[in-house]
């Protein structure tokens, strides 16, 4: 594994606390886990501010913050700006007009120095400037405003987080959380950040038991609750007799309309999306010895020529019973 990775916490009077604890939470969860296996921690938790002490958005006194740290003393980093309470953002307060001038400065290179957003904290970094040209997200009732505040930015809705290079945004509150394991995946693995999902107790769509999950979080982007309604619902039980209209019934639309929702939402069609599922459980069960015709009933594929056909559909290499046999 790789070093140490700074992860710089902004804070100003008042951010919203679950912005930042939740996913401190999920670093802290992550260092424990690699530890507990061996490995070294790969993130060192720092609460950085304009002032050392500052209130929370729930009146919790805050001390001992670091000052904002000089340039030259960031080596791989992520910097983490997060939301306040209000319809709006003040920049125009001592606090605010500081980091806007600290953060600036930073020079974002992916893989090396990194900006990660929760809630309306893309506002703050886009009014540093860090969003021209970018795409990025930040909480519904603040979309307007992140469009007013940065016009070359691409304003992506209904997203739970978006990444774009060294930029990474997320709608805000919980989905700070998301983002972040979205992250921990990436730098220690999916089967970790499957590992501090659990201890976490979180939804399905950040960080289903399984270290192939991948297909479970790649259709799950989104914050339409009908459509996570039906895939919640797949997901649990791939092996049901599933169709569009049973579908449709659990999201309360009709079949036609839920299609639409899957391809403007999920970008997959809903049987498409069925099959990936039931391809990944065919996988997991692949991997745990069960022959090919096992896998595909277990999966709720209707032959062992159905799982070859989704296998080779959706691009797996080699073939199921090659998996079987490893």
């Amino acid at each position: 594994m790789e070093g140490l990775i700074d992860v710089c916490f902004a804070l100003l009077p008042h951010s919203l606390i679950l912005d930042w604890a939740g996913p401190a939470e999920a670093l802290r969860i992550a260092n424990r886990h690699l530890v507990a296996q061996g490995h070294p921690a790969r993130f060192k938790l720092r609460f950085v501010g304009p002032r050392a002490t500052m209130e929370s958005s729930v009146g919790a006194q805050l001390t001992g913050l670091e000052p904002l740290p000089p340039y030259a003393s960031l080596g791989r980093a992520w910097v983490v700006v997060v939301g306040q309470p209000g319809d709006a953002i003040d920049v125009q307060t001592p606090e605010a007009q500081d980091l806007l001038h600290w953060l600036r400065g930073l020079r974002l290179h992916a893989g090396q120095l990194e900006l990660l957003t929760v809630c309306a904290g893309s506002v703050i970094a886009a009014h540093a400037g860090l969003l021209a040209g970018r795409r990025a997200t930040t909480h519904h009732q603040h979309l307007d405003e992140l469009a007013r505040t940065e016009p070359r930015c691409d304003v992506v809705a209904n997203r739970v987080f978006v990444e774009d290079g060294a930029v990474f945004s997320s709608a805000g509150v919980t989905t700070g959380i998301d983002l972040f394991l979205h992250r921990i995946s990436a730098v220690c693995g999916p089967a970790l950040a499957a590992q501090v999902a659990q201890s976490m107790v979180v939804a399905l769509r950040r960080g289903p038991n399984d270290p192939e999950f991948s297909p479970f979080l790649a259709y799950r982007n989104h914050l339409h609750a009908a459509l996570h309604r039906v895939q919640d619902a797949v997901s649990l039980a791939p092996q049901s007799e599933w169709s569009v209209p049973r579908m449709a019934d659990v999201a309360h639309t009709s079949p036609r309309h839920l299609t639409r929702l899957f391809l403007e939402h999920a970008e997959i069609a809903p049987l498409q999306y069925l099959r990936r599922i039931r391809l990944a459980v065919a996988q997991a069960a692949l991997q745990s010895g069960r022959n090919v015709t096992q896998a595909a009933e277990s999966a709720g594929f209707s032959s062992d020529t159905q799982l070859r056909r989704a296998w080779h559909q959706f691009g797996l290499a080699g073939t199921p019973a090659g998996l079987g046999t490893r």
